[in-house]
């Protein structure tokens, strides 16, 4: 299959292309492996698809450790959001690559599935109303200690690395989750929105999430430019962001999706308070807090919108989506719980060998 740019048409030169669409600054992120090798060489150098061996690549990762598979499915994933300054848009909806990206896609919500399944199970099978058992499942999970290792301990230099992680995230705060909208019909749907207006910023350009969050980087002398940590980004964390593209790019994924918006804001007030605290004891300016600020606030008010009036209320419309609600929930919690444990034991290890 040849690359879209050349199917039906004169090729046009990429060079002189470029020039001409709006700069978002993002390249196309450096491979990790072979399969993300094969990929970047289709979007970046008009290099024929070679669909079967993208494949055979394909089964032969672990989704959830492997760096070169999540990159690449981030990478596939990306198309959909801001793309690629050295990618031609029309890649987007090239059916060869929706072809891999839907082999990917296949094995890793496999490994979600697994992951998740004896959460989900004890979840779903306990008593009492969804939106309870929700808060349960949100408030009892057993997750390191990161925040409150942030709040105490942690160095300057560990407090930079924890936002550049998670700034391939927040720095388009809410776009996965607004992918849902409209898949929902009704009240769902209207308190789904209501919160995305305010992570959007509620009409205030500067109090845009993902704004806040690029002020909080420049603050503490790091790039506020989107995808620029993306190649120093571990599969686990990888993994995170890529989860939440998989449920809101599928309507027939549309309760994870919710389930994992719910989980998402139902767990942050009190890290966010904790990282305000880090901030402050590490001497960074207020600027750099404002946007752990609007969390302590913001999200103790949606966490009940997003449990009570989209889960819940979505659940009473379409019984049938009440366990891949907990699903999205579940997954949320264990992938946030796996990238946060591998950066606090990359971090203890370093402080044990310091003091040894």
């Amino acid at each position: 299959m040849q690359p879209p740019h050349r199917s039906g048409e004169r090729f046009v030169d990429l060079t002189r292309r470029r020039a001409l669409r709006k700069v978002v600054g993002m390249q196309a992120p450096s491979p990790r492996g072979p399969l993300g090798t094969l990929v970047h060489g289709w979007l970046t150098r008009d290099v024929a698809v070679d669909l079967a061996s993208a494949r055979a690549l394909v089964a032969s990762h672990d989704p959830l450790t492997d760096p070169d598979f999540q990159l690449t499915l981030w990478t596939l994933y990306e198309l959909h959001y801001a793309g690629f300054d050295d990618v031609d848009d029309r890649w987007e909806w090239d059916p060869s690559l929706l072809e891999l990206r839907a082999s990917l896609e296949d094995v890793f919500e496999r490994a979600l599935r697994e992951l998740a399944a004896e959460t989900v199970r004890a979840t779903v099978s306990a008593d009492g109303a969804l939106a309870d058992r929700l808060f349960e499942l949100t408030t009892t999970f057993e997750a390191p200690p990161l925040s409150r290792y942030v709040q105490r301990r942690a160095t300057r230099e560990q407090m930079l690395e924890l936002l550049r992680h998670r700034s391939v995230y927040t720095l388009k705060e809410a776009d996965p989750h607004t992918f849902a909208i409209p898949r929902l019909t009704g009240g769902p749907k209207v308190a789904l929105v209501e919160v995305q207006y305010d992570e959007y910023g509620a009409g205030r350009a500067e109090r845009h999430h993902a704004r806040m969050f690029a002020d909080t980087l420049s603050a503490c002398g790091l790039s506020a430019q989107y995808g620029a940590y993306v190649d120093e980004l571990p599969a686990s964390s990888l993994a995170v962001n890529n989860a939440m593209s998989l449920f809101g790019l599928h309507r027939r994924l549309r309760g994870a999706a919710v389930g994992h918006f719910a989980a998402v804001e139902s767990t942050s007030a009190m890290p966010s308070r904790r990282y305000v605290d880090g901030l402050t004891r590490l001497g960074f300016p207020p600027v750099a807090a404002a946007y752990y600020d609007e969390h302590v606030v913001a999200d103790s008010a949606h966490e009940q919108l997003a449990v009570r009036d989209v889960c819940a209320a979505l659940a009473d419309a379409e019984p049938a989506l009440e366990t891949d609600i907990v699903f999205g929930a579940a997954v949320c919690l264990h992938l946030d719980a796996l990238a946060a444990g591998e950066l606090l034991d990359s971090w203890t290890e370093t402080d044990k060998a310091l003091t040894a």
